[in-house]
């Protein structure tokens, strides 16, 4: 294939410009969504869509909150202030209010008696409706007004998170360019993974238009991730080939030949492990594994078709303007400095990551709230002040909606649930019940259930259990608990369930194709257990991050975002474990040495992700955080030490059933046995080994390379018999002078 990519070269960069021309409306258009982390079956999210179904009006949006320094809440002249304001909203936009004096409730009162709030219901598209009224509502004659609730936090953190990104772009763009020429040798080979990554992130987002604003930095971040690995190995397999001597056709065809290969069951890895994210009912799990699929099936297929063509136009060139000299191929491997003590390198770095992993076990999970802006904007702002200056929790209370039984056709009224609210009234830290809405076509009442407790306490969970058990009644059809607490309830059992079982989907799938792909049942065993190690270290230290409020991190782990860290670091990571198979395997020099691929890319991603670490949102902030750690955490501790001490460790067995390439228990052969092949010298000023590029010699049945040198050497009268010397791990090589000392000959084998 790779001699057709050569010589279809420009006709596959000229489609793949069109084609990036044409979808790039199409995948920069979709209108991102949010939320989608409940499961539809819980009671929380059936609450919460009768809330917004059957109570009109009555369901908060907007939270105005009013204050004035001398006239309380109780004046005349207060109340007029506020619902002439209100009376003035246009009614295409706004759906309901509720105010103290609508209600009487006088929860909405502070203690102080100078400060209420007023609760906002919109129509429609919430946040055009809010952007369309948010000038009338801070208008108040003799009143000051600070907007808050939902809506208007959500919009607070999407702009804030828009400015934090253009910011964090402005300061990681000139570092992230001199990394990738730094990383990639050239200002020329520098453009290759920003083609393949823009060309992957408009493909994926054009298969997928209006994915979850989570995915959307899912194929982003994984998409621009994925290119920088792919692109490093592509270009060192390419520069092996030029450097052997290989014409620009062979040497795309020799690249696609080996490191295509790899990058192709990578790419098919990564999507098969992250398509098992579809079969869980939460739509942002969905959302988020069928993007991540997307990205790195189009990574792959941009990398093995669109990158060569670019290589073979470019040839010698992709070195131009070179900023450092070629980095020499060493002969260790990759597992070099592991191949001695490979028991105390395991131990040791599994003792570390089981260590890391331990905060895990105490984090708090949840869903981003107000607490993740600034201190200083309104949004909070407001929160803070009704949670410090009125009820507790007067704006998050437990939603209790019970639907009793048709008595004779009557109309249903709050006396209906008198004895529930009675039972719910006694319950320990409830302050109060109170009704807070009817639907009477549905015979439904809703009950707002107060509470002095922490919304984020284990106290306040075992409340809504409590609501749960003792709410049942015999005139009653069906009760269902909503409300923050209840909802962070049932996101923990959710994920209690589903995270498990996830778990094994997806390592069951990156097992399947490992083994397939290299014909080993051995082989996914350790791969296995060190992407697990892998993953509940990294989510230890983030979770000891957020305990210990390094950073100004507050309150619970936001699901959305570790999640994502997660998509985006078990996707390079599987990369990374492919390509050291793949070296392991091969044993052949033509194949690019994966360390420095993974350190590369590493590199740059964690330069991308501490850029992130300074936005002023605590998401965003968790991002960047993220990113760093679990990909630094993977990329040295496991593909680097930990993966090569295992596989050191298993040795031939690692391929069992099947015995791969270079890989044999006997005794290297005499050298007598071997005669190298006739080998035009180097020319003396290269003073470099020349190796054939696509060597068919075997010894004793093993792939066998050899190499000469001009270089005079000295040689005494009598010389000894040349031996076997071991000079890497699972390699040796012998040397024999040339007659007369003019060189030297050497042969290697594959233990």
């Amino acid at each position: 294939m790779g001699r057709l990519v050569y010589r279809g070269r420009w006709t596959l960069l000229a489609l793949s410009l069109v084609a990036a021309l044409l979808v790039a409306p199409l995948a920069l258009s979709g209108q991102a969504a949010g939320g989608g982390f409940e499961d539809p079956r819980a009671d929380s999210a059936t609450a919460a869509r009768w809330s917004a179904e059957w109570y009109a009006g009555q369901s908060p949006d907007v939270v105005v909150l009013y204050r004035h320094p001398a006239v309380k809440v109780r004046d005349p002249r207060y109340k007029k202030a506020v619902h002439d304001s209100l009376r003035g909203l246009p009614a295409e936009y706004v759906r309901g209010m509720v105010t103290y004096w609508t209600t009487g409730s006088k929860a909405m009162v502070s203690r102080d008696g100078h400060s209420t709030y007023a609760i906002v219901t919109l129509k429609g598209a919430k946040r055009a409706s809010y952007a369309a009224v948010a000038a009338r509502l801070r208008t108040v004659k003799n009143l000051r007004v600070a907007v808050g609730g939902p809506v208007p936090v959500q919009a607070e953190l999407d702009g804030e998170a828009a400015a934090d990104l253009a910011r964090v772009a402005a300061v990681a763009a000139p570092v992230l360019v001199v990394l990738l020429v730094v990383v990639f040798g050239s200002l020329v080979a520098a453009l290759l993974p920003l083609v393949v990554g823009l060309l992957a992130v408009l493909g994926a987002l054009a298969l997928l238009p209006g994915v979850s604003v989570y995915s959307f930095y899912a194929v982003v971040l994984l998409g621009l991730g994925l290119a920088a690995a792919y692109s490093l190995l592509l270009l060192r397999a390419f520069r092996e080939e030029i450097g052997g001597g290989a014409s620009n056709e062979q040497a795309v065809a020799g690249t696609v030949a080996t490191a295509g290969r790899t990058v192709a069951v990578a790419g098919v890895s990564v999507a098969a492990s992250l398509l098992g994210l579809t079969l869980f009912p939460q739509p942002f799990l969905g959302s988020l594994g069928l993007a991540a699929a997307a990205v790195a099936l189009v990574a792959s297929v941009v990398a093995v078709l669109v990158a060569p063509a670019l290589l073979g136009v470019l040839g010698r060139r992709v070195d131009a303007l070179r900023v450092r000299p070629r980095s020499v191929r060493r002969d260790g491997g990759t597992w070099d400095g592991v191949a001695r003590r490979p028991v105390v390198y395991l131990v040791a770095v599994t003792i570390a990551l089981v260590a890391l992993a331990g905060p895990l076990l105490r984090v708090e999970f949840g869903n981003a709230d107000h607490r993740a802006l600034p201190a200083a904007s309104e949004g909070r702002r407001v929160a803070e002040t009704i949670d410090r200056d009125f009820a507790r929790n007067a704006l998050s209370p437990i939603d209790v909606h019970v639907v009793v039984e048709p008595l004779d056709g009557t109309a249903v009224t709050a006396l209906d649930v008198r004895p529930i609210t009675e039972r719910l009234e006694r319950l320990p830290h409830v302050t109060g019940v109170e009704t807070a809405g009817l639907s009477r076509p549905n015979r439904a009442v809703r009950l707002a259930v107060r509470h002095d407790l922490d919304p984020l306490s284990a106290q306040a969970g075992d409340l809504v259990a409590a609501i749960r058990s003792a709410a049942a009644g015999p005139d009653v059809r069906q009760v269902v608990v909503g409300g923050p607490v209840a909802a962070r309830l049932d996101l923990l059992a959710s994920l209690s369930g589903t995270l498990p079982w996830l778990a094994v989907v997806v390592c069951s799938a990156m097992a399947a194709v490992l083994s397939l792909a290299f014909g080993s049942l051995v082989l996914p065993v350790p791969a296995v257990v060190a992407s697990l190690l892998s993953a509940g270290a990294s989510f230890g230290v983030i979770g000891w991050v957020f305990r210990s409020g390094f950073l100004g991190f507050a309150g619970p782990l936001d699901v959305s975002v570790a999640l994502l860290v997660g998509v985006v670091a078990f996707g390079l990571s599987v990369v990374h474990q492919v390509f050291l198979v793949s070296e392991a395997r091969t044993g052949e020099s033509r194949v690019a040495e994966p360390r420095e691929v993974i350190i590369g890319a590493a590199l740059l991603v964690v330069a991308a992700g501490g850029a992130f670490a300074a936005a002023g949102i605590a998401v965003v902030r968790l991002l960047g955080v993220g990113l760093c750690v679990a990909v630094a955490v993977d990329a040295v501790l496991v593909r680097l030490l930990l993966m090569p001490a295992a596989l050191r460790l298993l040795g031939p067995a690692t391929w069992w059933p099947l015995r791969a390439p270079g890989v044999s228990p006997a005794v290297p052969p005499s050298v007598s046995e071997v005669e190298p092949p006739s080998l035009a010298p180097a020319p003396p000023r290269e003073r470099r080994p020349l190796t054939a590029r696509r060597p068919a010699i075997t010894v004793k049945g093993r792939p066998a390379v050899f190499g000469a040198d001009t270089d005079p050497v000295p040689v005494p009268a009598e010389p000894p018999q040349p031996g076997w010397v071991k000079v890497a791990a699972g390699r040796t090589r012998a040397v024999r002078a040339d007659p007369g000392g003019a060189g030297w000959t050497w042969v290697e084998v594959d233990d």
